[in-house]
């Protein structure tokens, strides 16, 4: 994965390791709560992108947002499909379109990739972004069921 220029002065790229401290505080505002002790664990894998990958989008030297996937396999795709995860944009930097920018550059990846789908949740939190998500080509397959182990 590369570096991608964007208009207003915006940049995607993979994260690195040096982007933990930054891409850890946007999760907990995403979710509104601390880092827990496998929070670094799981962003070290991620910067493997084996299992997943995370993109920052920067303006200037700040990271203002990321975006999280997990890459997982099924018999059905002949291979492996992705799904967001986490999509973050700090408050500062609103209206710069960034959560579209992030969005696709995570859709542009996984095609790159090769893998045949994307997918993500919406949550009763998140269930207003839902005309954003259709607008990058998402359509409402089904409904999730889960189960805390």
């Amino acid at each position: 994965m590369t570096v991608v220029d964007h208009p207003g002065g915006v940049r995607t790229r993979p994260a690195a390791p040096g982007d933990e401290g930054r891409c850890l505080e946007l999760i907990e505002s995403l979710i509104g709560s601390a880092a827990t002790e496998q929070w670094p664990v799981v962003f070290a894998s991620l910067l493997e992108e084996r299992r997943g990958a995370i993109v920052v989008a920067e303006r200037g030297d700040q990271i203002v947002g990321c975006a999280t996937v997990s890459y997982n396999l099924a018999i059905r795709y002949s291979g492996e499909y992705c799904q967001l995860e986490e999509l973050i944009v700090d408050g500062t930097a609103r209206g710069l379109n960034l959560g579209r920018i992030l969005v696709q550059r995570t859709i542009d990846d996984a095609r790159a990739r090769g893998c045949a789908e994307m997918g993500l949740y919406l949550v009763a939190s998140t269930e207003g972004n839902r005309g954003f998500y259709e607008k990058l080509g998402f359509a409402v397959v089904g409904t999730e069921m889960r189960l805390s182990l």
